[in-house]
């Protein structure tokens, strides 16, 4: 496979948001499995995905700091749950949040994720896009430790962490987020 990235263009991905995005990943974040609507959603094809690091999903409007925040919790068996915008194929784009079942070896290091992914309600996508937009500017002029420093500052300031943050914005929007 080509390690060319999509141009990325603003044309939001159109699918089914009723069906549920699934994929696994080894505990680096490579590819082991993904459901037909993972292979629909992101325009790519089994065998392009299979093997392939996750990030290849990776939009540039992405902050780093959410990646970093949501793997350093994964590899210590904490369930994460992000809203992230990914790129497909084609440079279209599709916002999804995450949900993680953790694989656990003997001595409990996690192995491998499975990761479920839902839409996202359009009002969560216009109160987390621009918050994207200022980490990466933030990320941009003073780096990840910047970008950290003011995540958790916005998040203190709406009185919590990112999860709770994420749980609260998406069940004002009628979503459930109680077995989380």
């Amino acid at each position: 496979m080509s390690n060319t990235r999509p141009v990325p263009i603003n044309e939001e991905r159109v699918w089914d948001k009723t069906k549920t995005i699934k994929s696994k990943t080894d505990e680096v974040g490579t590819i082991t499995y993904v459901n037909n609507v993972f292979i629909d959603v992101s325009e790519y094809s089994k065998e392009e995905l299979m093997g392939q690091p996750h990030n290849i999903l990776r939009h540039p409007d992405m902050p780093k700091i959410i990646f970093k925040t949501l793997w350093d919790n994964l590899k210590k068996g904490n369930n994460f749950n992000a809203v992230v915008k990914n790129l497909t194929k084609t440079g279209k784009y599709y916002w999804i949040v995450t949900n993680f079942d953790i694989f656990k070896d003997a001595s409990g290091t996690p192995t491998s994720f499975l990761g479920a992914r839902s839409s996202v309600p359009d009002p969560v996508v216009e109160v987390i896009a621009p918050l994207y937009e200022k980490l990466i500017e933030v990320e941009a002029s003073g780096g990840m430790e910047e970008s950290e420093k003011y995540l958790k500052e916005y998040l203190a300031d709406k009185g919590g962490n990112y999860i709770s943050f994420i749980k609260k914005l998406l069940s004002d929007q009628g979503v459930d987020v109680s077995s989380w």
